[in-house]
């Protein structure tokens, strides 16, 4: 499948780590006292945009939600509470998903991996870095850079040629980072991606 392939991009919530409940709960606790019916609101977006970054949420959650002005310095704050939750939860090897690891594990000397996340880039070096990953990647990238941008950034920085490169992911938005890109990309873990993405991979195991 990825033989026409020299370099990989991976998202990491939802195809590297099943992080996504402990994220969910993240918002929850950083929000706990604002109404509930909002937040219930800004998870439903959350849920949908699995690949935009917690600032772009908190973001939303006031402009939109609230119909209130926030400037950047209280987004700054609540994205750092919230990354303090992330990573008193994510630390824990029992969340990386298998199937996909496994796969890195093999394969990361035959091409090159970089990961392009919309969690934040301080916090996803870190988790991986403490769980081993680290060495699997030539590069971990996350926000507050947009991951349209980081997959541009790294096309750019490392001369890679379009047609060699491909993203894996499990969202919409990873979706849109490789087709604004000129990129090939692979659906994983989010079976909605069969209506929209012509390459979906059920299982590593059968490559």
């Amino acid at each position: 499948m990825f033989n026409n392939y020299k370099i990989i991009l991976w998202d990491f919530d939802g195809v590297i780590m099943d992080s996504m409940p402990v994220r969910d709960k993240g918002f929850e606790i950083v929000l706990k006292n604002y109404p509930k019916d909002q937040v219930s609101l800004l998870m439903e977006y959350h849920r949908s945009n699995g690949g935009l970054s917690r600032y772009n949420k908190f973001r939303y959650f006031f402009e939109e939600i609230r119909k209130e002005s926030v400037n950047d310095s209280d987004i700054k704050l609540l994205a750092e509470e919230f990354s303090v939750v992330m990573l008193e939860n994510l630390l824990d090897s029992s969340l990386l998903i298998q199937d996909s690891l496994n796969f890195i594990k093999e394969n990361y000397l035959k091409y090159n991996m970089h990961i392009v996340s919309g969690s934040d880039g301080v916090e996803l070096r870190y988790i991986c870095e403490t769980l081993g990953l680290s060495k699997y990647f030539i590069s971990i990238n996350g926000s507050p850079t947009p991951k349209n941008q980081l997959v541009m950034n790294l096309l750019i920085e490392n001369k890679y040629k379009n047609e060699q490169t491909c993203l894996i992911g499990d969202s919409f938005n990873d979706l849109e980072a490789a087709t604004v890109n000129d990129i090939v990309f692979y659906g994983y873990n989010n079976e909605l991606l069969l209506a929209k993405s012509k390459r979906y991979i059920q299982t590593f195991s059968n490559i």
